[in-house]
């Protein structure tokens, strides 16, 4: 079976000094390599074929027979690392959270500790007998989210 640490160890040497990032990686028992990359700008396809070369020329299929296959995170993937988090920081994201709850907002800034979203929420204002919407900051430890994505809008 192929070295998954290898392989995150060539991943590594190729994105060094590039503005993308590592957001997942996995070898399975029949040794299918999946590498997933990502960057603030987007993922362009002639930079995953430079990095499934590099890997091929560093393993060899003389010794152990693999599928390769290298790609984006997706971009309405939920989000795996936390440059992702910031690198969407003033966008639309949704947000679901361990006890279920299911948040849309902006995303207001991001950390490994915390997230905070503003969101658009009814809130009763003194002085007017209706709740009125305004937009509220909900700060959620990270530990509290479950899953986090980038909201595709097409309006």
């Amino acid at each position: 079976m192929i070295d998954a640490n290898k392989v995150k160890g060539l991943v590594e040497q190729w994105l060094d000094g590039k503005d993308y990032f590592l957001t997942d990686l996995t070898v399975t028992p029949d040794d299918c390599i999946t590498v997933e990359i990502d960057q603030a700008d987007g993922v362009w396809i002639e930079d995953c074929v430079q990095l499934s070369r590099f890997i091929e020329e560093h393993l060899s299929r003389d010794e152990e027979d693999y599928e390769l296959e290298v790609g984006s995170a997706g971009l309405g993937q939920p989000f795996k690392v936390l440059r992702q988090w910031q690198n969407h920081v003033g966008k639309q994201v949704e947000v679901i959270t361990r006890d279920g709850r299911k948040l849309k907002g902006t995303l207001q800034e991001a950390d490994e500790e915390h997230v905070v979203l503003s969101v658009r929420q009814k809130v009763q204002v003194e002085g007017k007998k209706r709740p009125v919407m305004q937009d509220v900051d909900v700060a959620l430890a990270m530990s509290d989210v479950k899953s986090g994505k980038y909201v595709i809008d097409f309006k």
